[in-house]
Formats: C-alpha cells, sequence, structure tokens
C-alpha cells in the first residue's frame, strides 16, 4: 500500500466519493495489481484462518519452554463463572487474545496483525464482536482493511517490529488498529476512527520489547490482552464524541521519536543468560 499518512486514507476518500476501507482496497488492487474479487478473497481468507486459529485454540498445549499454555481457557472459564469484572464480552476479549497469543508460541498457524507477538489483539477484538453481535463478515472485512490501512502507515511513518521501536511498535500497533477497525465497523465517523486509533496508541507509548529468553511469550501474551481491552477502550471514547488532541499521524511520529530514543537494551534482545525463579524453576532472561 502507498498511503503515507491516514490523512491521505481520508484524502482518497474524499476525492474517490468511496468509504474509507475502500480507499484502502483500491490501492492495494493497484499495487498488486488485482482485481476486486480477488483482493477481497485475500482478506476474507486471513480472517477466516485468525476464526479457525481461534476455534483450535487446544487448552492442553504447551510451549516448549513451558512458559506458555492453559491461560486462555482459565479466563474462559472465569468468564463463564461470571466472576469477572469487565463483563462477558471484554472478559471473552481477554481469553481470545490470550488463546491466540499461546497458539502462536505452541507453533500452531495465527496471522501476524501486524506481527506475530501481537497476533492476538485484532482477531480477539474483531471476532468477539461479531460473534456477540452478529455482524455480517463482509462488514468485518471491512474493519480489516481499514486496521490493515493504519498498520501500514505506521510501519512507513515509524515501526511495527519491536527490535526497532520496542513494544509499543508491536502491541501499540496492533491497538491503534483494532480501536481504529472496531469504531469503523459500528459506524464511526473518519475523525471517530482516526481519533479511536490515536487513543489507543498514546496509551502504549514507550512500552519497551523485554522478552524472557528472547521468547514471544512473557510478557508478551498476556500484553496482547492490554492492547485489545484498550483498543475497545479507545473505540468508546471516540464513539461518545471524545476527541483526540493530538491527530493520528503526530502520534505516529511521536512513536517513532519514542522508539528511536529507546535504548538498544528495551528493543532487542542479544544474549541469553539463565536465571531461576522463585520456586526453582531455571529459565532463559535476556542479558544486553
Amino acid at each position: 500500500m502507498g498511503f503515507g499518512s491516514v490523512a491521505e486514507i481520508e484524502e482518497k476518500a474524499q476525492k474517490e466519493q468511496c468509504k474509507l476501507w475502500e480507499a484502502i482496497l483500491h490501492d492495494d488492487m493497484r499495487e498488486r495489481q488485482v482485481d476486486r474479487l480477488e483482493a477481497i478473497g485475500k482478506m476474507s481468507n486471513m480472517y477466516i484462518a485468525m476464526k479457525e486459529a481461534n476455534e483450535s485454540y487446544d487448552k492442553d498445549l504447551r510451549s516448549r519452554s513451558g512458559l506458555s499454555g492453559g491461560d486462555g481457557e482459565k479466563m474462559i472459564e472465569e468468564v463463564q463463572k461470571m466472576q469477572n469484572l469487565t463483563g462477558e464480552f471484554v472478559g471473552t476479549v481477554m481469553a481470545n487474545a490470550l488463546k491466540m497469543g499461546e497458539s502462536n508460541a505452541c507453533m500452531k498457524r495465527i496471522v501476524a496483525a501486524p506481527t506475530a507477538g501481537a497476533c492476538g489483539v485484532l482477531p480477539a477484538v474483531l471476532i468477539t464482536y461479531e460473534q456477540f453481535y452478529h455482524i455480517p463478515e463482509e462488514k468485518m472485512l471491512e474493519g480489516m482493511y481499514l486496521a490493515a490501512g493504519v498498520g501500514q502507515v505506521i510501519a512507513q511513518r515509524a515501526s511495527i517490529a519491536g527490535a526497532q521501536g520496542g513494544c509499543q511498535a508491536e502491541i501499540g500497533s496492533a491497538s491503534c488498529m483494532a480501536a481504529a477497525a472496531i469504531t469503523y465497523i459500528r459506524g464511526g465517523s473518519a475523525k471517530q476512527v482516526f481519533d479511536a486509533g490515536a487513543f489507543a496508541l498514546k496509551a502504549l507509548l514507550g512500552l519497551v520489547c523485554d522478552p524472557i529468553g528472547g521468547l514471544v511469550e512473557v510478557p508478551c501474551i498476556k500484553r496482547n490482552v492490554i492492547g485489545s481491552v484498550n483498543a475497545i477502550t479507545s473505540s468508546d471514547m471516540a464513539m461518545a464524541g471524545i476527541e483526540s488532541k493530538v491527530p493520528l499521524d503526530e502520534v505516529i511520529d511521536a512513536m517513532a521519536e519514542v522508539g528511536d530514543l529507546l535504548p538498544c537494551s528495551l528493543k532487542e534482545t542479544s544474549q541469553a543468560g539463565l536465571a531461576q525463579t522463585e520456586t526453582g524453576k531455571k529459565y532463559f532472561v535476556v542479558q544486553n
């Protein structure tokens, strides 16, 4: 995609007298030299893959490191007992985010959105919303295009790699994409869509990349939960008419600046050493 800003997406939609998601679709068609049917078909395949990954979650599967697995099921059980403070919808979003992150750690098929480490955020928000509110899949795909367009702008203006920009570039970007997508699906205006994205990204500026042993498990999987819930609250604020004082493009630029200022020790792993938990279990940690 060739957008250098979300403002360009909005300008193109106005110029072509089409919806935001269609402006992104048209750019994808042009860049990949495919027709509308083929372009939408590819996006549909990605969304179906997200749903299949969610449905095929194995509560008994554990990652090779032993650091992750089974937490998604624990969250589901908590929601079913109606003991979680966040309610059924948000609780299910949390469970689905955990499930996707754990499936990634256990080498199951996932969709990097925008990265494998942040793979739980977008599907947790979209899939759960579709299930709870019975939204047609066609509408969900429109939201996927919004997420893709915003993600492409972030990748071009800043970064989506934890090694380059810290975890703000991964979970922060995913949360921003999910907030924009779900706000669009809910009927938000262009301003509300991008304000929601701005809220989500601002909330996670400065988040560092600090995985244990260089693995995308701890604290990464739980951060998918935070990114998902952050996207929902950001959407709710935007839909309530609360406005971001800083445009999304400028928030993305700020993320790039913060990423540049972060020391390498908070952005990527270089050496691994052995540490021991309070229970005596050994695991690898990062030494930079």
